[in-house]
């Protein structure tokens, strides 16, 4: 099963979306700020990180600087959920790493068919199992 960081400070929403997104087949783990989703991606190895910007103790733009920047979770796709929507916010996530940037309220389709393309292309950047082949001089 797909394995959904989720980051968000607002009870309600984070309660929600949680339900929405387990009912679609993903195991969710939810916390409820940036500090908190960066030792959950350390701990727990999500397959994706579905991250809001505004939130107390650590916000999301640092979080995902420190995810960005740690050899253990860089390569685990971020997806940015806020209601932040400037063509300024869009770029600085963008040129951060993040994969997608959605606005809230969320569209569910619209975001499974984001955290879909994540995977599949996470899937095909995958080194392969097992050591490298030895080449022969």
């Amino acid at each position: 099963m797909t394995k959904l960081l989720l980051a968000e400070d607002d009870e309600f929403s984070r309660d929600m979306l949680t339900r929405r997104l387990e009912r679609n087949g993903y195991e969710v783990i939810a916390v409820p700020d940036g500090q908190e989703a960066v030792a959950a991606a350390l701990r727990d190895r999500p397959d994706l990180i579905l991250l809001d910007l505004d939130m107390p103790i650590l916000d999301g733009r640092n979080a995902m600087r420190l995810l960005k920047s740690d050899i253990r979770t860089y390569r685990i796709p971020i997806i940015i959920l806020t209601a932040h929507t400037t063509r300024e916010d869009v770029s600085a996530a963008l040129d951060a790493g993040c994969y997608s940037y959605e606005a809230k309220p969320v569209v569910l389709r619209r975001l499974i068919e984001r955290i879909e393309e994540a995977l599949q292309l996470t899937a095909r950047k995958k080194p392969p199992a097992g050591p490298p082949a030895l080449s022969e001089p």
